[in-house]
């Protein structure tokens, strides 16, 4: 089964659903069944045009739907003949689905919400934890999105800043390697920066590309993680952080500054440091500082005390990362970090330890694992 095959055509089977009058949530619970029923037969029996099939598949399924639906049959004067289960043109409906979903009478976070979760193939957990509640809080909040946008007709698109949120949390999923979607970010950034003039699309252009960059040293070749000081630089992609510089000081020009832009910053003057060594930390405190003023985000917070300590010794960062709330997520890992920095390889030791509990995914956990080991371990000798 190719699962990668089928997530790229879902947006287009469910942008043709959408545009044929069904509404929102009854066009996605029908992609969900083509899918499913997809994974169930395609392997015995793989179709010719497998777009077709789920277009057909899918407009069935709401169908049924609709006609065991007393307050959905008004919908179905709308249906003379199914589709042609033929080849279909080969349109890509992404981007404007997520316009879409960023509908007016949705708020922001609902909206972004949606997106992950409809088009963006983000599962309720990923989405729960980009936003920090818990997943059940995150499951009620979609859910009510689709109540809220369910008979809705999607002629009034959102705004481009919930948009750029979403692709911004995409390219966050894929980047942190639980779900490959972060070239998938890149290229809808690109169609958004090429069809809107708008400074903020070109910060956000300019931060996927200088983080994209660094994507393979990221990783070792047992799989383990990398962290940016001990990475090869060697292996960093040049021409995509040429690319992004450039965009970034075109978009700074324009004297419009936005958080983007200034995420940016920070990761150009990482990319522009030939060691770690070199790195501008206090440029770098400054740009967070920015940051702060834009976003006041706990977890901009949290990395701007990582970067005063670097700038200004691990205690300065201590005293900063004191004022802030220990259940932030990484809170811990960035605690241990700063103790041993300072030279409390114990405590560094027990903190690595707890954050590796608290770690999001597998390889992080092994990451923090080994940090803890490694300082056991020299504490011994």
């Amino acid at each position: 089964m190719n699962e990668a095959l089928l997530r790229s055509l879902t947006p287009s089977v469910l942008g043709i659903l959408v545009r044929r009058g069904v509404d929102f949530a009854a066009a996605e619970d029908a992609v969900q069944d083509a899918l499913v029923e997809a994974i169930r037969v395609w392997p015995a029996d793989p179709p010719r045009d497998p777009k077709g099939w789920l277009i057909t598949v899918a407009w069935r399924r709401f169908l049924d739907t609709a006609r065991a639906d007393a307050a959905r049959r008004r919908r179905e004067d709308l249906v003379d003949e199914e589709p042609s289960s033929g080849p279909t043109p080969a349109t890509d409906d992404t981007l404007q689905l997520y316009f879409l979903c960023a509908h007016p009478s949705l708020t922001p976070s609902s909206a972004v919400a949606l997106t992950l979760r409809a088009v963006g193939g983000l599962t309720t957990r990923q989405i729960a934890q980009a936003y920090l509640v818990p997943e059940a809080t995150m499951a009620q909040r979609i859910s009510r999105a689709k109540r809220t946008v369910s008979g809705v007709r999607f002629d009034q698109p959102g705004d481009v800043a919930t948009v750029l949120r979403v692709l911004y949390l995409v390219f966050n999923e894929g980047y942190s390697g639980d779900v490959d979607l972060a070239a998938e970010a890149i290229r809808l950034t690109r169609q958004l920066a090429a069809s809107i003039d708008h400074p903020e699309v070109a910060g956000l252009l300019a931060l996927m590309l200088l983080h994209h960059a660094r994507r393979a040293a990221r990783t070792a070749p047992d799989g383990s993680l990398v962290p940016l000081a001990a990475q090869d630089r060697r292996r960093w992609d040049t021409t995509s952080i040429a690319e992004g510089v450039d965009i970034l000081q075109a978009a700074l020009a324009r004297d419009r500054l936005g958080e983007f832009q200034a995420q940016a910053a920070i990761a150009a003057l990482h990319a522009d440091a030939p060691t770690a060594e070199e790195t501008d930390w206090v440029q770098i405190v400054e740009w967070y500082d920015e940051l702060v003023r834009l976003t006041d985000s706990p977890i901009v917070r949290l990395n701007r005390a990582v970067a005063v300590g670097e700038a200004d010794g691990p205690r300065a960062g201590l005293a900063a990362l004191a004022a802030l709330d220990d259940s932030l997520p990484r809170h811990t890992a960035v605690a241990a970090y700063l103790h041993e920095r300072d030279g409390n390889l114990t405590r560094a030791a027990r903190l690595y330890v707890e954050a590796a509990r608290q770690a999001p995914n597998l390889a992080e956990r092994d990451h923090l694992t080994r940090q803890a080991a490694r300082l056991n371990a020299r504490r011994c000798r």
